[in-house]
């Protein structure tokens, strides 16, 4: 060896002692599934999930596609006549933080709700109140293991076709550039002509 270096190889480490092992991974797989059938079996015939609202995802690359958000908004709930306490108490999530930036958006959700208050069962606490047709519906109820109003459709993709001679002309990059700028000087242009306008106002009366 160079310079006689004399070999001082560390090989009791004991690493045994500083490993995480994983073995009872297949157990606890099974372990979580029976809870989730004996949480169904307790729960029946009430759905497994919340009611949950439509929403676009972020981004560019993805806005185009729909997903289940957190919570319905306050204004959704609203749209739909109940109030947010009583949607946490018949299986519907509620979000306080978001918000409703569309039109399309509100009307969509809030006809989600309305589609579940229609095949919603709701019974009375006490049971002299219950009636027959009550009890009958209840108990020809089906518990839905997803969602039970689905998620809406997204439109069907275009066929493909040949591009006509009016789209090769437009330019989309230089449009959108167009328009950001415009929306980014707006207020520096609007607040440009109110200027102008009033210093042409005090030449005039000179």
């Amino acid at each position: 060896m160079q310079n006689k270096q004399l070999p001082n190889v560390h090989l009791r480490k004991e690493w045994d002692l500083r490993v995480r092992t994983w073995f009872n991974q297949p157990g606890r797989k099974l372990r979580r599934r029976n809870a989730r059938v004996a949480k169904a079996a307790k729960i029946a015939p009430r759905p497994l999930e919340l009611l949950r609202p439509a929403v676009h995802c972020p981004t560019v690359k993805y806005n185009r596609k729909t997903r289940v958000g957190r919570g319905f908004t306050l204004e959704e709930l609203k749209a739909a006549g109940i109030s947010a306490k009583y949607a946490a108490t018949i299986g519907i999530a509620v979000d306080y933080r978001r918000k409703n930036r569309s039109e399309e958006s509100l009307a969509v959700n809030t006809q989600r709700i309305k589609d579940y208050l229609a095949q919603l069962i709701v019974l009375p606490t006490q049971a002299k109140q219950r009636t027959s047709e009550q009890k009958q519906a209840y108990q020809a109820a089906v518990q839905v293991p997803g969602q039970v109003v689905p998620l809406p459709k997204v439109a069907a993709a275009e066929a493909p076709r040949a591009v006509t001679a009016e789209e090769k002309q437009v330019q989309a990059y230089v449009t959108l550039r167009k328009a950001r700028g415009a929306y980014k000087s707006h207020g520096i242009a609007q607040k440009r002509k109110a200027e102008l306008k009033e210093k042409k106002a005090n030449s005039v009366k000179k």
